[in-house]
């Protein structure tokens, strides 16, 4: 699970207070920079940048777009916010490989030196050695998504009183059939019947949810299902190694 639910929350009105001034910029500046930066640090990473390295470029690139007020002229209708980062990053990484290496340790810090104590852990969990820089940032970026969907059903599930039951069938929101009513039944007190009816349910949230998160990254018009299969296929994906 990502360390920031936020990820993509009220995605464009983020965008727009974000390329404004004054302290609800900063705020929404910073909430940005925490949601993307692991997708954005998995992308550095896979070409080859040293971990050290690797967070500067990150903490750079975030920094620039802050300075740069970059954000301003960004709105839905110019289309995928994923599609603006990767290039971004991409140009980024090569402008540094270039010779303009202007980060340095301890310069244009947006994040805190916390955020990236795990992140190669994480990085070999999420997007493993053998992927491409593109594809171990289409991986970071879904499964982020994923993640964030889910803690939105969590936190509704919550707000309801019923986050025993979140807790307990969750791990069917990974899984396509229903192997595990019987022992989700009982942990519940429920019958087979109005457990099956309870995961449907948690499905049925969390696809909606999952929908919310992708629109919110779109331009008018774009196919929402379409984007999703792009990243669900990024994380089907075989590595090179067939692993």
């Amino acid at each position: 699970m990502p360390q920031d639910p936020a990820f993509l929350t009220t995605h464009w009105s983020l965008v727009r207070a974000a390329g404004g001034r004054g302290g609800e910029a900063a705020v929404a500046l910073d909430e940005l920079c925490r949601a993307y930066w692991f997708p954005l640090y998995a992308y550095v990473r896979r070409c080859g940048v040293e971990a050290h390295a690797a967070e500067d470029l990150v903490q750079g690139f975030l920094a620039r777009l802050i300075e740069r007020r970059d954000l301003e002229a960004l709105a839905p209708e110019k289309g995928r916010f994923r599609a603006f980062l990767r290039t971004a990053i991409r140009n980024h990484v090569a402008n540094w490989r270039a010779g303009e290496r202007a980060e340095k340790r301890g310069g244009g810090r947006v994040l805190r030196e916390a955020d990236f104590v795990e992140a190669d852990q994480r990085l070999e969990r999420e997007a493993p050695e053998e992927d491409d820089p593109e594809r171990a940032f289409e991986r970071a970026w879904a499964r982020e998504l994923l993640a964030a969907a889910a803690e939105d059903v969590r936190s509704d599930y919550a707000a309801s009183g019923r986050a025993r039951v979140f807790e307990e069938l969750k791990v069917e929101l990974q899984r396509a059939g229903d192997s595990g009513i019987e022992a989700h039944a009982e942990a519940l007190g429920m019958t087979s019947g109005a457990c099956a009816v309870a995961i449907h349910r948690l499905r049925t949230r969390f696809r909606e949810k999952l929908e919310q998160r992708v629109r919110a990254t779109l331009g008018p018009g774009e196919d929402w299902e379409a984007e999703l299969g792009e990243l669900l296929a990024a994380l089907a994906k075989k590595n090179p190694s067939g692993l």
